[in-house]
């Protein structure tokens, strides 16, 4: 039997409209674990380092249910550094819910249930944390994962290029290219996919654009 008592360090559990993968604008429940051990340059939850409140696993569960939803995303902080994060992933799907997984990919991808869906970022040059990418995940993906690169700059977006076509991420799962936020304009992302015909899915974050990066959104 599962330990429901077994706890895992939360910054917050909220109900939204998923903004990023192709599960975008769906009505969809956050839960985002506390903690992480990147510091990616352009990090937008910071908040979430440190601080949290550990909650046992089924009162977790109790939260969500309030919503009613069918989609749950577990995210962070980057969720995998808490080892109980795995039997809350299997906890959800168990309960019917559609689960997704956002992580840095830093970590190991591994034991995640396989009805997860996982979206699995790689860390670019200007992220300062490209060094951190765990290239052994490429060999995990399912074709119901998906890979996200957060684009900086031309370099960056050249650098990305040169990975999916050498490890044709296309051919596993789909890719997504965002423009950081502040650093690149996003019609000028959306145009070099275009003009190289990139087999990859252009997004911008639906939450900022409708709420700022607020805190519950």
């Amino acid at each position: 039997m599962p330990d429901l008592a077994a706890q895992l360090r939360i910054t917050e559990i909220f109900f939204s409209l998923q903004g990023e993968t192709s599960r975008t604008g769906l009505p969809t429940v956050f839960i985002r674990l506390t903690g992480c051990p990147l510091r990616c340059a352009y990090c937008d939850t910071a908040y979430a380092f440190t601080g949290g409140k550990s909650i046992p696993i089924s009162e977790i569960l109790e939260q969500v249910a309030q919503y009613a939803p069918r989609y749950v995303t577990v995210t962070g902080g980057e969720p995998l550094a808490q080892k109980n994060c795995l039997m809350l992933l299997k906890e959800l799907c168990d309960a019917g819910y559609q689960v997704s997984l956002e992580t840095s990919g830093a970590l190991d991808i591994g034991g995640v249930d396989p009805r997860v869906m996982r979206v699995v970022d790689i860390k670019t040059p200007d992220s300062k944390e490209a060094d951190k990418n765990r290239w052994e995940n490429l060999e995990l993906l399912k074709p119901t994962d998906e890979i996200k690169f957060v684009i900086c700059s031309e370099d960056d977006y050249r650098w990305a290029v040169g990975i999916l076509q050498a490890h044709r991420l296309n051919d596993r799962c789909g890719v997504l290219f965002s423009p950081s936020q502040g650093e690149l304009d996003a019609r000028r992302l959306a145009e070099w996919i275009l003009r190289d015909r990139l087999p990859v899915r252009f997004q911008i974050q639906l939450h900022k654009i409708l709420w700022n990066n607020e805190a519950g959104h």
